[in-house]
Order: C-alpha cells, then sequence, then structure tokens
C-alpha cells in the first residue's frame, strides 16, 4: 500500500503513470486519505485513519468513499443484450431498463471471473461496474467470435460511495424529493451543478447507499465538495470501504473469498445461475455438471475464538481437523459491534454444518472456530433494501 508522509505528499515509489489515479485522488488527500492500495489499475483510499471509527462513521451516520476504481465495461450496438446475457448465468430476460443487477461473470469452466453490478441504462445499453479483474478484455475477446454486433468500451464514468443511515438525508439536500422514489437496485440519471451523474441504490456496505456514477471525470474534484458540503450537518465523513462491514454483511471480496477457480455453488450463489433458460451463457455446460453431480467444498462462516483479531488478514488461512487440513480462511475481522471474530471460510463439505468445530491457523497461532450462519449482521439486508 502507498503511505503519505506526515505533509500528505506521496513517497517515490516509481509506479509510473500506469497506475492511474481517480477524478477524486486530489480531494480524498485534502480530507485526510493517508494510504493507497492499487485496484483495477488505479489507486484506491484504503486509510483515512482509524479503521474501526470509519466503520462506526458509516454505520451511524455516513461516509463518502472513492471507489472510481470500479471501472465501467459499456456494451451497446444491436445485440448488447444478447451479447450480455452470453456473459452471465443469472436470467436477464425480465431486467428492465433502469434496473441494476449483481451478476457473475464465468468462464467455461463455470469459475467466477468477476462478480459485478450490471446496470441497465437502455434496451441495448449497459454497464459492468467491475470487482477486481480485467473484464475489459475478456468482453472484448468474447465479441471478436461471438457474431453479434456489439460495441464494448470503459466510458469516462467513475463512481463514489455514499453510505450509512443519513445517506438518504444528504441525497435529498442534493436532488429534493425525487431522490426518494429510487429504488433498491435501481438507477436513474441526474445531474447536480450541471455535472452528468446516474445514481444507483447500491453500494458495498450492506448499509443504506447509493453510488454517484460521474460522467465527467473533469469535474471529480467538484462533485466531491458538493457532497461533502451538504453532508456536513449529517455528520458526513470522508472514508473508505469498511472490511468490517462488508464482512459482517458476507460480501464477498474478488481474490480473496472468489476467484476462477470458484464455482457459484460454493459459495451459495445458486439463485444466480438459470441453467433452464433458453438463452446460451459461457459456462452453461460446466455449470450443469456441477449442478448435478454437487460440490465438494463450501463457503461458511466461522467465529473463531480468542483475542480480537488486530487487522484484516493478509494471509488465506489454513483451516483443519486433527491436523488435516480441509479448507482455508479467505477474510477475517474483529467486529466490535459483535464483539466477536468473525470470517468466512472456504471448508470441505463434510465439515460445513452450523456448529461444526474446526481449527484455524493464523500467522500467530492457533484458534477454534465455529460454523455459525452468515451474513452476520441484518441477514435480510433490511437496511440496505428499506
Amino acid at each position: 500500500m502507498m503511505q503519505l508522509d506526515t505533509d500528505g505528499d506521496a513517497e517515490e515509489f516509481g509506479f509510473g503513470t500506469q497506475v492511474r489515479k481517480s477524478p477524486y485522488f486530489d480531494a480524498t488527500i485534502r480530507w485526510g486519505a493517508k494510504g493507497f492500495s492499487v485496484y483495477n489499475h488505479m489507486y484506491i483510499p484504503r486509510d483515512f485513519g482509524d479503521a474501526e471509527q470509519n466503520f462506526w462513521n458509516m454505520v451511524n451516520g455516513a461516509t463518502l468513499s472513492d471507489v472510481a476504481v470500479e471501472r465501467q465495461v459499456e456494451i451497446t450496438g444491436p445485440d448488447a443484450a444478447e451479447f450480455t446475457q452470453l456473459l452471465t448465468p443469472r436470467n436477464l430476460s425480465e431486467c428492465a431498463v433502469g434496473q441494476c443487477k449483481y451478476v457473475l461473470l464465468t468462464n467455461n469452466q463455470g469459475g467466477i471471473l468477476n462478480d459485478p453490478i450490471l446496470l441497465r441504462l437502455g434496451e441495448n445499453h449497459f454497464w459492468l461496474s467491475l470487482a477486481d479483474s480485467d473484464i475489459l478484455l475478456w468482453a472484448r475477446g468474447v465479441a471478436v467470435n461471438s457474431n453479434l454486433d456489439v460495441n464494448i468500451c470503459e466510458p469516462d464514468v467513475s463512481p463514489l460511495q455514499l453510505q450509512g443511515p443519513q445517506s438518504g438525508k444528504i441525497m435529498r439536500k442534493l436532488f429534493g424529493e425525487r431522490i426518494d422514489t429510487l429504488r433498491y437496485y435501481w438507477l436513474e440519471e441526474f445531474e447536480l451543478a450541471g455535472i452528468p451523474l446516474v445514481v444507483s441504490r447500491t453500494g458495498w456496505s450492506s448499509e443504506l447507499g447509493y453510488e454517484l456514477y460521474l460522467r465527467d471525470g473533469s469535474r471529480g474534484d467538484e462533485l466531491w465538495e458538493l457532497i461533502m458540503a451538504a453532508g456536513q450537518d449529517f455528520g458526513l465523513k470522508p472514508g473508505h470501504t469498511s472490511s468490517i462491514r462488508r464482512i459482517e454483511g458476507g460480501m464477498l471480496s474478488y481474490h480473496a473469498d472468489i476467484d476462477a477457480d470458484t464455482n457459484p455453488y460454493e459459495l451459495g450463489l445458486g439463485r444466480l445461475v438459470d441453467l433452464d433458460m433458453d438463452a446460451e451463457f459461457i459456462g452453461k455446460a460446466a455449470l450443469k455438471q456441477i449442478f448435478a453431480q454437487g460440490v465438494t467444498r463450501k463457503q461458511v462462516g466461522l467465529h473463531l475464538s480468542g483475542d480480537p483479531l488486530t487487522g484484516p488478514n493478509n494471509d488465506f488461512w489454513p483451516v483443519k481437523i486433527a491436523g488435516k487440513q480441509v479448507g482455508k480462511v479467505t477474510s477475517a475481522i474483529y467486529s466490535s459491534r459483535l464483539n466477536a471474530n468473525i470470517a468466512l471460510a472456504m471448508v470441505d463439505i463434510k465439515h460445513t454444518d452450523i456448529g461444526s468445530e474446526l481449527e484455524v491457523i493464523t500467522q500467530k497461532g492457533q484458534r477454534s472456530a465455529t460454523v455459525v450462519e452468515k451474513p452476520f449482521y441484518d441477514p435480510k439486508k433490511s437496511l440496505a433494501s428499506t
């Protein structure tokens, strides 16, 4: 992670121009960003001070986060709807214009290449708002031999996340009562002081929240300051996506909990696969076979014993029974709200029943673990959806 010195200047690591800055980069430094990592070949703020305070800022008030790293793959053209369906096993036949969907993108083996939010802006106009993998290249490669008439590009679009229980009041101050009609996982086009935006009721927090997709990168600094000014009366703080909150919500992080060697059924996401639809999609034959045979491992939630974890895991911790490895912890954190160490793990199917007792080997020693229900908090997502 790139750290800033005490004057707010980037130390010279020689990354060069191939790692891009977002339109909000300078604003986030002014507002206290101290550390950045790289995601989708871009800098993303990861440190605004104490991570637990960042969590409480979000769940008690609201935070504004630079997530411009969620790059968009734009799919347009006469065959855009058919082509977009080709990329995902989720049935899009009833996805209306103005609707968003959480989708999986699969390869020929049924492995997951990305888990973006799909936004349908028109009958043949789609965005895939990406996690951390190069889907623009994948989509363009698929298009070459698809015999479908599509155009695939990365548009000038840079999202911000406004998340937390006060986010609705801040959005109402910015956009008026019209924002109250925006439903969960729907989008609308807005302008703010002449700045073109797409706004959706989505976000990576399981809290009430919005994503504001800036469509003119030259106005990023202006947009950030407008939102922060509107939020001052409601306790808005600058922040970053919260590992505590996303693990509480059972939300997946690509390359950690999910990758090209993971299939939807292992994650309990069979609802996002329609094997019976007439439309073809990449990986359909493989996923039919996996469904018929059943999986040999499954993602579970764990409670870990011992003192509070001091941060997220930086390695995949082995999960064992009687000294034999039966899985790995993919994400772990201490939640002060739950007063528990919580984790997501991929475990041999024979040891995934609720209440199963396991052993986890951390870099600081062994901890006992118990399989529990996930998500760990607000399992019906009532906070985000109402």
